[in-house]
């Protein structure tokens, strides 16, 4: 009797063809609402038997997805004719409280305006309706898909250890080599195929003389390459380097394509080996990749190793992915050969066996190795933090390694050869996945270096950082679709991400706030632009001083950043209108808690505009002496004279008195005082000083210089040098520099520069030698110094007479 699913199989195929017919007519013709209420239909039947394949399924899906794809966009049309409708009936007012009669006039005008409001409402509703009842139905065919993955990953199979499963796999194995062999036999028998074989000899032997010759020295060629290119420059190293080292898969593969075409050249090969050649350079590929990318991640060079080994763990650890990397072709070769040969499922599990432990043994030792990542480092530098949370995540995908390389292989021992399979391999290919984002993140960053020409201690720079952030998420769906995504799910990851979420009676999809945020971008990198253009070409041409440039820059950078985010709101289509109140109510309490903030704010606008500073000048504020070197929006950074940063508020310039030694111009007055001992010729002094002052190349002529004589002081007659400086920030070196020629200057006149002089003079000291006797011997003065009484003068002074100690004050050292 026939199987009545084989039936219904053949019955549902015309029917997904029809499916996908339709869904192009459709893309192309506004919504038929009755084909798919027909369509719909019959997919939720299909999908209620859950007898189709998942081939079948996803199918089916697809073409779902399309339909709710047009339901999304046509359930986000908003047209002008329905915001018009809404502002005539707002503009009617509030509807009349129950027990209120609204004036027969208003209410028939807003009945018009309601029906009219409903019947171009309709159609958004009726694709609301459309998208969920799509939305449905995908979530069940998602739900029974993932049913049958969970059932087919933890299904019981036979045991491959079972020694009495062992023979029927190989010998499954030497029929299909066999057979393979028997093919070329018959190939070669055949006087034709000898024939055409013969006469494609010369291209044969071209193309495996030049496959070998790529295969064999390739790698050392590009090895060389990249050694002598390290050599030769330091300049961007690390990106040629990266670029030259990618021939070492592209060489070699082109050796194994020739070698490939040279076979198939022969025709010797049957149906099985053209199958398998076919297939030979993709498992090339994966192997060449893999081996360059243990050589890129665990380099031999010491300084471009992207992960911190010792040199023999880098070494070790390239061999095993080097072996990891024929694993995984092994394990397609086995998927590939037994599809094709329809072996049993025991035959399958007993052949992949070995290659799961070997590929768990290898794993095991790799999650040992990366286990040691940066041990050595913390070893010898224990306060180090560098790169401290990407080594703990190496670390403990190492630790999660090992595990999956323990259970995988007892798993599909037991007979649970998918889940094992799935720990192994996916793992594999995840670790495949971390060293190709390294590599390229370390690309990323040779390159921002190569550019920008800063060294490697800037490649913790902003742009290398979301590089390797743009890398890291572009990564996640492929790593998604490792551990058994479905491309459907990122596809419906996406969709839901488009869909968004309802806000009152607006839709806001999350590919609104990445419009945003491109748009603004955009603005702000051509903000950024025009003030470079305008720092670096425009103004400088302008009879513009600095601080005034440095305004207008400012000026420029606030405006193109306000419209910047202006235009990218717009851009989005978001009605903020319905945020108003919330924003009215927001303000009063902003205003309070930030009000130091807005001042702040409001003085930056006030210095940009007003300039009583600007950047350069030296200024005083609250006792603190500086040169202002930057002017934010917030606070001013200013640079004190002992070179560290002060920080001040905005406000503080606003409110606060401030003194600026540099407004407008750098011309300032330098007083330098001096003393002459008494007796000294005045105007001989006057003379001197003053030809000192005016023969000093930055003091001005005009106004002259002049000597003040300033007084007759304790100790000295006192003058000041009197000047203006044509640069006052020059005043402490003019200031050491007039001192030093008055010295020499006086030297060689003979003026005395006095210094002060006290003599201290006792009356009446034998007032206080009273009570001291002649010398007395050592043995008495000790007696006597422990019978102390209190008329001893020494220890018990009598108190002196008032101006016992004078002096002359005269400051001449006479007495």
């Amino acid at each position: 009797m026939p199987n009545p699913l084989v039936f219904f199989k053949a019955a549902l195929l015309p029917l997904l063809l029809v499916l996908m017919l339709a869904v192009q007519v459709f893309a192309q013709n506004p919504v038929d609402y009755d084909t798919w209420a027909k369509q719909a239909t019959s997919a939720e039947s299909v999908v209620e038997a859950e007898s189709a394949t998942d081939t079948e399924l996803e199918t089916l899906r697809a073409g779902i997805a399309k339909w709710r794809e047009q339901f999304l966009a046509a359930s986000n049309v908003s047209t002008p004719r329905i915001d018009t409708l809404q502002g005539q009936i707002d503009a009617l007012g509030p509807k009349p409280e129950e027990g209120t009669e609204e004036p027969a006039e208003l209410a028939d005008r807003r009945s018009a305006l309601n029906e009219q409001m409903e019947e171009l409402r309709a159609p958004l509703r009726r694709a609301e309706e459309a998208y969920n009842r799509a939305n449905a139905i995908i979530s069940e065919i998602d739900t029974i898909i993932r049913e049958r993955q969970a059932a087919a990953l933890l299904e019981l199979g036979p045991s491959p250890i079972n020694p009495a499963l062992w023979p029927a796999a190989i010998e499954s194995l030497l029929a299909s080599v066999n057979e393979l062999i028997v093919e070329v036999e018959e190939n070669w028998a055949s006087d034709e195929k000898r024939s055409q074989a013969k006469a494609q000899l010369p291209l044969v032997l071209f193309l495996l003389a030049l496959g070998l010759l790529l295969m064999l020295r390739g790698r050392v060629w590009i090895g060389g390459a990249v050694k002598r290119l390290r050599k030769l420059t330091r300049k961007g190293t690390g990106v040629w380097s990266f670029l030259v080292s990618l021939g070492q898969i592209i060489v070699p593969m082109v050796g194994i394509i020739a070698l490939t075409l040279a076979i198939f050249a022969t025709g010797m090969l049957g149906e099985r080996g053209a199958l398998l050649l076919s297939a030979v350079p993709g498992w090339a590929m994966t192997i060449l990749g893999v081996w360059w990318l243990g050589d890129q991640t665990f380099s031999r060079m010491d300084d471009v190793g992207s992960l911190p080994l010792d040199r023999y763990r880098r070494t070790e650890a390239r061999i095993d992915v080097g072996i990891l990397g024929v694993l995984l072709v092994a394990q397609d070769v086995i998927v590939k050969v037994a599809a094709a040969e329809e072996y049993s499922i025991a035959t399958i599990a007993v052949l992949k066996l070995p290659i799961i432990v070997l590929a768990g043994i290898v794993l095991f030792r790799l999650g040992l190795i990366l286990r040691q990542v940066g041990v050595a480092q913390e070893r010898d530098n224990p306060d180090t933090t560098e790169a401290a949370f990407r080594i703990r995540m190496v670390r403990l995908l190492g630790q999660v390694a090992m595990v999956l390389a323990v259970i995988g292989p007892v798993m599909s021992a037991i007979g649970y050869a998918n889940a094992g399979e799935a720990m192994i391999f996916p793992t594999v290919q995840t670790f495949a996945l971390l060293g190709v984002l390294l590599v390229l993140q370390r690309f990323v960053f040779d390159l921002y270096a190569l550019i920008t020409g800063r060294g490697d201690e800037d490649g913790d720079g902003l742009l290398p950082v979301l590089g390797a952030f743009v890398l890291t998420l572009a990564s996640l769906p492929v790593l998604a679709l490792i551990w058994g995504a479905r491309v459907a799910d990122l596809t419906e990851l996406w969709a839901r991400f488009r869909e968004g979420f309802t806000f009152g009676d607006t839709r806001i999809a999350p590919t609104d706030f990445l419009t945003f945020a491109i748009v603004f971008v955009i603005g702000y990198a051509a903000t950024r632009l025009l003030q470079g253009g305008l720092r670096g070409s425009v103004l400088p041409k302008t009879k513009l001083d600095i601080g005034g440039q440095n305004a207008i820059v400012s000026g420029v950078g606030y405006l193109g950043i306000f419209l910047a985010a202006l235009i990218a709101v717009t851009a989005t289509g978001l009605d903020l209108s319905s945020l108003a109140i919330v924003a009215g109510a927001l303000s009063v309490g902003i205003g309070f808690g930030l009000q130091n903030i807005v001042s702040n704010f409001v003085s930056g606008i006030i210095l940009l505009i007003e300039r009583p500073i600007s950047e350069g000048d030296w200024i005083e504020v609250g006792g603190t002496h500086g040169t202002v070197r930057s002017i934010s929006v917030r606070s001013t950074r200013i640079e004190t004279f002992d070179r560290y940063d002060v920080i001040i508020p905005n406000a503080d310039f606003v409110s606060g008195r401030v003194s600026n030694y540099t407004r407008g111009n750098a011309l300032g007055r330098i007083i330098v005082p001096v003393g002459v001992a008494y007796g000294t010729d005045t105007r001989k002094v006057e003379e001197v000083l003053l030809r000192i002052a005016r023969f000093h190349p930055l003091v001005m002529l005009t106004p002259a210089p002049y000597v003040l004589f300033k007084g007759f002081g304790a100790d000295s007659m006192d003058f000041e040098i009197r000047a203006i400086l044509s640069d006052v920030n020059e005043i402490m070196g003019v200031k050491t520099e007039m001192n030093h020629q008055i010295v020499e200057a006086f030297a060689k006149e003979g003026f005395e520069i006095p210094f002060a002089q006290r003599d201290v003079w006792l009356r009446n000291p034998e007032t206080l030698m009273q009570g001291k006797g002649a010398p007395q011997s050592e043995a008495e003065h000790v007696r006597d110094d422990d019978n102390k009484d209190q008329s001893d003068p020494v220890h018990n002074p009598i108190p002196s007479e008032p101006n016992q100690a004078s002096s002359d004050g005269d400051g001449d050292g006479d007495t």
